[in-house]
């Protein structure tokens, strides 16, 4: 089974994902979470006009989702590319899944949001849900994803850690203990199990598993469930219903095509 985790932005011309993460390492951790015969691949979308805002707004710690608002047709053309390509089922890697919905429109195979998959898997095992985002600026927008997948009310608390950047790696002593006090908060205001995004902080550089031991509370890992329920799909012959999500017929080339221009 090959599954692509899909970045929601392009590699520079370096070779540097805009994340400044590590890529094998990262894809390393990620097999680690999968099934024996599964290859998780990490993968990017092309370049696009305006990839820049991620930067823009990055850089002043202001993430407020329109830098996901600007990528999603480039993450969904690359959707359509890995149905082309062999793959067997696509997980948007960032935990507030830009470009899901419209990449279920545009291929048969699973296309898995981190944010939804991990909120439902944490209402199987408790009635209130507290979260954490990296930044201030995430909260108002996590709260406009939760009303729009009717699910504001699992929901006691979103707390942010106040850290992100391309430092992280050198700060995760600093990110473990904010993070051990924002989760004793939740559990304080009545959460009984916590859903941390920001992927890049919490598996990335912070393992859930040492959060749940520092605080008794249950920490998922946004990551290894988008992994494993993505085999699931797989196995089961799963994948989004077509009736929601009626596909068109379009290929990876109809997205480098303009309707007013040749080519």
């Amino acid at each position: 089974m090959r599954i692509l985790f899909l970045n929601q932005s392009p590699v520079a011309p370096t070779g540097d994902p805009q994340a400044g993460y590590d890529i094998g390492k990262v894809e390393k951790q990620l097999n680690g979470y999968a099934s024996a015969g599964t290859t998780v691949e990490i993968g990017f979308p092309d370049d696009y006009p305006g990839s820049k805002i991620y930067d823009a707004i990055g850089k002043d710690s202001n993430l407020n989702g329109l830098h996901h608002l600007m990528e999603a047709p480039a993450i969904v053309a690359k959707i359509v590319w890995a149905a082309e390509n062999g793959y067997d089922a696509v997980i948007q890697s960032n935990t507030f899944d830009p470009g899901v919905d419209g990449g279920r429109l545009a291929v048969r195979i699973p296309v898995i949001g981190l944010l939804r998959t991990s909120l439902h898997a944490a209402t199987t095992l408790a009635d209130k849900i507290g979260i954490t985002v990296p930044l201030a600026s995430h909260v108002p927008y996590t709260w406009r994803l939760l009303r729009s997948y009717g699910m504001e009310n699992f929901v006691t608390k979103i707390m942010p850690i106040g850290i992100y950047g391309s430092d992280i790696d050198t700060r995760k002593e600093e990110i473990f203990d904010i993070t051990v006090n924002l989760i004793k908060g939740l559990v304080d205001d009545g959460a009984q199990l916590v859903v941390p995004l920001g992927g890049a902080l919490i598996p990335y550089v912070v393992d859930p598993v040492d959060l749940e031991k520092a605080t008794g509370a249950p920490v998922l890992n946004t990551k290894a469930i988008g992994i494993n329920f993505a085999e699931l799909c797989v196995r089961m012959g799963w994948a989004h219903s077509g009736l929601t999500y009626p596909v068109a017929n379009v290929s990876a080339g109809d997205f480098h095509q303009s309707a007013f221009k040749k080519g």
